[in-house]
């Protein structure tokens, strides 16, 4: 790769960092994991996204706000690539991006496959989950949906307030 690809590409990474996820817009898309890869083919970009599950219904609109970053910051044209194997998985999800989601008022994430198993269990005890707001793991979930199907919701019995936790994939 020349020096002028690759300012090209580290360019195009730092535009990412600040294209936000429409659904939890604390989060960059690079920060969700969900960007896999910058490609300078010459001509053009290639961005591949790996969305977070294939029926994603924000997977256009974060295409769209990709592309159209990188266009204003004149690093087009681009192209979108989407690259659904291997699958997203929150262990994507960066160090910042968790401590962003924390500072947003939902929990992260803990590791998809903590005991490095399969990812799949029939019984499977609950790890406590820590409140974002006083870090109190003294909570308790009220509903296994949150506002979209990535959440749920939780109330943490010291602080008393409610949030949100972001389900490991």
């Amino acid at each position: 790769m020349t020096a002028a690809c690759a300012d090209r590409v580290g360019r195009a990474w730092q535009v990412l960092d600040g294209v936000p996820d429409p659904e939890v817009p604390a989060l960059s898309v690079r920060d969700l994991g969900i960007v896999r890869d910058v490609i300078d083919h010459g001509a053009e970009l290639e961005v591949v996204l790996t969305p977070t599950y294939s029926g994603c219904p924000a997977t256009e609109v974060i295409e769209q706000n990709v592309l159209g970053a990188l266009q204003a910051e004149g690093l087009g044209p681009a192209r979108a690539t989407l690259r659904r194997a291997p699958a997203w998985t929150t262990d994507w999800i960066s160090d910042e991006g968790r401590r962003k989601l924390r500072e947003y008022g939902i929990a992260p994430p803990g590791p998809a496959l903590p005991d490095g198993g399969a990812p799949i269990r029939i019984v499977r005890r609950l790890p406590a989950i820590a409140c974002p707001r006083c870090g109190s793991t003294h909570t308790e979930r009220t509903s296994a949906f949150g506002s979209t199907a990535c959440k749920a919701l939780y109330r943490c019995l010291d602080c008393r307030e409610p949030f949100e936790y972001f389900k490991p994939l």
